[in-house]
């Protein structure tokens, strides 16, 4: 497959949204689940890195849709809510229930008719290289050992199966990472294949309008080519997004996914607009080394132009960019507090090809840690959101201004270091944006004299002769 073809497929809508990732346990509890009375639950707030659940739920997430309308948000990104014996729910045990304690398949389905009577979407989670040890059928083979019709389901190494080894003993099967809470589906048996197939379809079926899709490069191609059609042949814009943390150009081809989670661009986003503050010592699991760096300004256009030089237009139209993720820590952790170097990085995040995400809690000033870090509750009890007004006005301005949802970008020369010049969009609608990252005030030479359209602060937009420390501008760029 080509460029011409990740074109021609691509949703349209996906250029358009701006995406806010919630992970449900600990959002919003709305006290409305019926399945949660007299349950243990863990006090709201409590340190994310204990294992338990806070009780956050899908009408939480619904009574909390006019406050993320109102900053702008026009898609929702849900981490699992399957049946789960783990508050993250990447172990499921039935993709075809929604967890009790989400309020189960009517939540959802309440949801979904509450996000679209609003005009806005839902992305739902798919784990469908591994299922949880309480998967049915893994817990056939269980009891059932060679006798269970289920034992080609996965990928048996020896019997009996030990799900819970001590050190130095075999689990007798594959799993993700050697967790043996984590068995891996055998994806070439037909049953396992249809199985999930059925799950992609009966959840578009339901309302969804794409899916995330967990570690996809553990999963062979082929099932992923049948996965795309399965979806589009229910919804021909449903939005499939894989998480790829390299080079994802074998999934983008237009036969398997749309886009990917783009972190590759996320380092360099912050190793530019948090030079002075990244913290270089945050190690994550899948790299051998540190992905967060200080940048100049050469080496983040260099990574920007190949990042973006990678793939077609609509392929990169169809990213979800972001900063930040339940694997990851939290942007403002990242850059050691400094709000200053946040504000930067996410109207950089607005102002590209792709969907913007922005992880729950970040218009709170969240900055939790290394996952389970990044896992906080929401603090729904504090006063205001230190960054709501910030991203309200981010998602006004990428509304407001077309060029800033297409598909081309330019990096213009700049005198200075800390003062990125680029342009975007094409013909009446290009816009020419300055960004200056660095506190001191820097003078501007605009290639045209364009008329101000937004400045990040009131003082700004007074000239276009210098650009305040930590502050940006767009103006109009015409065509000549």
């Amino acid at each position: 497959m080509g460029f011409a073809t990740a074109a021609a497929s691509a949703p349209a809508w996906v250029a358009d949204a701006v995406v806010y990732q919630i992970f449900p346990d600990r959002f919003r509890r709305s006290g409305q689940v019926a399945a949660q009375d007299r349950l243990a639950l863990m006090p709201w707030g409590s340190d994310p890195a204990l294992q338990g659940f806070q009780g956050g739920d899908l009408y939480g997430v619904i009574e909390a849709l006019d406050h993320l309308q109102d900053l702008g948000i026009t898609c929702l990104s849900l981490n699992p809510v399957f049946a789960s014996a783990a508050n993250h729910r990447y172990h499921a045990y039935d993709y075809l229930q929604v967890d009790p304690l989400l309020g189960g398949n009517d939540a959802l389905k309440a949801l979904i008719e509450a996000v679209h009577q609003r005009g806005m979407r839902l992305i739902l989670d798919g784990v469908f290289n591994h299922c949880g040890r309480g998967f049915w059928a893994f817990h056939h083979l269980l009891e059932n050992g060679e006798a269970s019709p289920y034992r080609h389901w996965f990928h048996v190494e020896q019997w009996p199966l030990n799900p819970y080894p001590t050190a130095g003993q075999s689990c007798g099967y594959r799993c993700w990472w050697n967790d043996p809470a984590l068995p891996k589906f055998r994806h070439d048996h037909p049953p396992v294949r249809q199985h999930l197939l059925e799950v992609a379809r009966t959840w578009i079926a339901a309302g969804a309008d794409g899916w995330r899709l967990d570690v996809p490069d553990e999963v062979p191609a082929e099932f992923w080519e049948a996965f795309r059609q399965t979806v589009r042949a229910e919804n021909p814009e449903a939005w499939i997004v894989g998480e790829i943390w390299g080079d994802a150009r074998p999934w983008l081809g237009g036969d398997q996914f749309d886009g990917v989670m783009n972190y590759p661009l996320a380092w360099s986003i912050h190793g530019y607009f948090g030079a002075t503050s990244v913290r270089d010592d945050l190690k994550l699991p899948p790299l051998a080394e540190p992905p967060y760096q200080p940048l100049d300004r050469a080496g983040f256009e260099q990574r920007l132009n190949e990042l973006l030089g990678r793939h077609a237009p609509a392929v990169n139209r169809c990213m979800l960019n972001l900063l930040d993720s339940h694997d990851t820590p939290r942007a403002l952790h990242v850059l050691g507090g400094d709000r200053d170097a946040l504000r930067l990085c996410l109207l950089f995040l607005f102002l590209l090809p792709g969907a913007p995400c922005v992880y729950y809690g970040t218009e709170m000033g969240l900055d939790g840690g290394r996952e389970p870090g990044c896992r906080e509750a929401y603090p729904w009890d504090s006063p205001g959101g230190a960054l709501a007004d910030w991203l309200r006005e981010l998602a006004a301005l990428r509304r407001r201004l077309p060029a800033l949802r297409s598909a081309t970008l330019q990096l213009l020369e700049s005198p200075h270091d800390d003062l990125l010049l680029l342009r975007r969009g094409e013909g009446l609608e290009r816009v020419w944006v300055a960004i200056n990252r660095g506190e001191a005030s820097l003078p501007l030479a605009p290639p045209v004299q364009g008329t101000p359209l937004w400045a990040s602060a009131p003082t700004v937009a007074e000239t276009t002769a210098s650009l305040a420390g930590h502050s940006a501008l767009i103006l109009s760029e015409p065509s000549a």
